[in-house]
């Protein structure tokens, strides 16, 4: 064990000790961010870095363990981050295994009293640390963090403790803030829910728009009965089926999750109810994450959005919770149920919805996180299974149509060469074979493959053993293992994708929608689609849409993901994207959206999400205050005001007969993980 006493290391970036004592230091991080070196961990043989960690702010805090490798000179950008977030004013123990620097996992497991833990980033080798620093994410002002007994050990902690206090109320609304809106008790919140039901129309608002949510003033086709595409003059539009102009906008998650984590945290929580009472035993889950057999905490979900809808409306709560989303939705001019909405409400709403393939084809064998072998039989075969799973919708027509999958975690890395990946990965999969196959035929001889690679094999069979960054080795071998990338990309999205059309021929293929596009090669196999999806985190989406199309793309864009979130009500965190206030949340999405519907190829962006995730954090650890509702099912006002208005205009900025909202609101840097 080795012990790192804060008041002994080199502090950076205007980071200052503000008060220490016996193993511990409270640290004043600057809001441009800085904090200190951790020197100890270049060489260290230990396994984790453990300390306990508690912010002396009322807002959640983001958290960053930056690592460069020994060889990288001044200026370089880190090759590694380990990024994680805090709840305010609760002291947790917090454990970081050095193991995840290789980059083999995204999402690492959390701990009690602690949120999301995500790695960015490439791979170090553990003989390969340089500089290591512990820093606080910019923000909107200095933060004050105590840090306290921080070791470097091979033994995890058995116990994790946390402090005795009351966190969330009985409706599972943070109690450390008030705000304008707040439910004041269950009376209140049945007024208001039943106020809903008996004076919002279940109605689209602009005499405009047909039963799709499409626009009358301009016909494009003959009705299909499906949702299509068509290209005129240049512009982009989607197709609803009776033929008319459709730009697709809505809530992604609409539905009353089941996505409070509160395994470990009980003790936060003014009210939780049995377990065994039948009322409420449906409400909980042991959902787990994809991997958490391997994992220490068994997770436990409970649904506060489902107890407040039960303790208003009793057993007929769903049916009364449909009328309330649909007449919201619909009443403020919001024509989709985007990805992970309720089945049960995608078949009741009467609204158009997108969907997602139920389960992406894997493979046993994993070249890099979760990037399968895709040049394997078993790849193809479990394809043509999972399109199976399309068959029961295929003659829906209110369903637009489908993503393949949501932000493959192989592709979080920048510039990744996915065929490196297969020349690192000790396995001896098809993938690996295939390319040795390639390199035999393209070089003839093992001679004329060492002279443009720079290297000295013996045979081909030597390229069965594992290699690090095969492509750096020469402009060859770049350009070698970059074009047999490309090629098992095509096969990632072309081989579902034609499994999936001849299940379904009706439904548009939506993509895969990457979270970015962190490398050119992810447009590879575009031709597969009916649609371009990427999420997008931004002000402005103008920018990664145009990037779409210079890439060479020519579909319509859909936007899977966006939102903003403010520290004014609710939750201690705002989410990808933050801005100052509840009113700038409104003045956000009018000018993200109507941007989107301005450029030729945007022709949809769905928001992420309808309900504010939990106060203490969902599955993974997210808290922020994204929410089109509350978790009382209460309307962000600001928010929907401004989504009504944006229906108003959003078809005739689409069409180019008005500009976009030009209003921009006042940002904040982001307090999310």
């Amino acid at each position: 064990m080795q012990r790192i006493v804060i008041t002994q290391q080199p502090l950076i970036q205007g980071a200052k000790i503000l008060e220490a004592g016996q193993g511990e230091a409270t640290v004043l991080f600057p809001k441009e961010s800085g904090g200190f070196d951790m020197p100890q961990i270049a060489g260290a043989k230990e396994r984790y870095l453990v300390f306990d960690l508690e912010v002396l702010e009322d807002h959640s805090n983001t958290m960053d363990l930056f690592v460069w490798t020994a060889d990288a000179k001044e200026g370089d950008p880190f090759t590694f981050n380990l990024r994680f977030g805090v709840l305010p004013r609760v002291k947790a123990k917090i454990c970081i295994d050095l193991t995840w620097l290789d980059a083999r996992v995204l999402f690492p497991e959390r701990n009690p009293g602690q949120l999301k833990v995500v790695c960015h980033g490439g791979r170090v080798d553990a003989d390969n640390i340089g500089k290591v620093t512990f820093v606080n994410y910019p923000s909107f002002h200095d933060v004050k963090i105590r840090v306290s007994d921080m070791i470097l050990t091979d033994e995890e902690p058995k116990e994790y403790p946390l402090p005795d206090v009351k966190l969330i109320d009985e409706l599972g609304q943070w109690k450390g803030k008030d705000w304008p809106g707040k439910v004041k008790d269950l009376e209140d919140l049945k007024k208001r829910l039943n106020d809903v039901i008996a004076n919002v129309p279940d109605a689209y608002p602009y005499p405009d728009w047909d039963k799709w949510g499409g626009w009358l003033g301009k016909k494009l086709a003959e009705g299909t009965g499906f949702f299509t595409s068509k290209k005129e003059n240049g512009r982009w539009w989607l197709v609803d089926p009776d033929g008319y102009a459709f730009i697709s906008t809505g809530p992604d998650c609409t539905g009353p999750s089941c996505d409070a984590r509160i395994d470990l945290v009980e003790k936060f929580m003014d009210w939780l109810p049995d377990r065994n009472d039948p009322a409420y035993a449906s409400m909980y889950s042991a959902r787990e994450m994809p991997d958490d057999s391997e994992r220490r905490w068994k997770p436990v979900h409970f649904s506060f959005i489902q107890a407040n809808l039960y303790r208003v409306f009793g057993e007929n709560w769903w049916d009364k919770w449909v009328q309330v989303v649909v007449r919201q939705l619909k009443s403020h001019g919001i024509n989709t149920l985007a990805n992970w909405s309720d089945p049960r409400l995608q078949s009741q709403a009467g609204m158009p919805y997108v969907t997602s393939l139920p389960h992406f084809p894997e493979t046993e064998l994993k070249i890099f996180r979760d990037f399968p072998d895709v040049l394997s039989p078993e790849y193809a075969e479990n394809a043509q299974i999972s399109a199976q799973e399309l068959a029961a919708r295929k003659d829906d027509p209110y369903m637009i149509g489908y993503f393949l999958r949501n932000e493959p975690s192989w592709a979080f890395v920048d510039n990744l060469c996915i065929a490196d990946e297969v020349m690192y990965n000790p396995a001896q999969s098809v993938c690996r074979a295939k390319l040795i196959e390639t390199l035999q035929a393209q070089y003839g001889t093992i001679q004329a493959l060492n002279a443009a690679w720079g290297r000295d094999f013996a045979s081909f069979d030597d390229l069965k053993k594992p290699y690090s960054k095969v492509s750096s080795w020469s402009d060859a071998a770049r350009e070698d293992m970059r074009a047999f990338s490309r090629r098992m990309l095509d096969a990632y999205v072309s081989i579902p994708s034609k499994a999936c059309r001849a299940v379904d021929p009706n439904h548009m293929i939506l993509g895969m929608r990457w979270a970015w596009i962190s490398d050119p090669d992810l447009t590879t196999g575009w031709q597969n689609f009916d649609a371009f999806s990427i999420n997008c985190y931004a002000i402005d989406p103008t920018r990664s849409i145009q990037n779409v199309e210079n890439l060479g793309v020519d579909l319509p864009v859909m936007i899977g993901e966006f939102h903003f979130g403010s520290l004014e009500s609710g939750l201690p965190a705002t989410g990808l994207e933050g801005v100052a206030t509840q009113k700038d949340r409104g003045i956000a999405y009018r000018c993200y959206v109507e941007n989107m519907a301005k450029h030729p190829y945007g022709t949809g962006c769905h928001y992420f999400q309808f309900y504010d995730q939990f106060a203490l954090g969902r599955f993974d650890g997210e808290n922020y205050n994204i929410g089109l509702f509350d978790v009382c099912t209460q309307p962000y006002e600001d928010m929907m005001a401004a989504i009504y208005e944006c229906g108003k205009h959003i078809y005739r900025v689409a069409d180019g007969q008005e500009e976009p909202y030009a209003e921009k609101p006042v940002s904040i840097p982001m307090i999310a993980y």
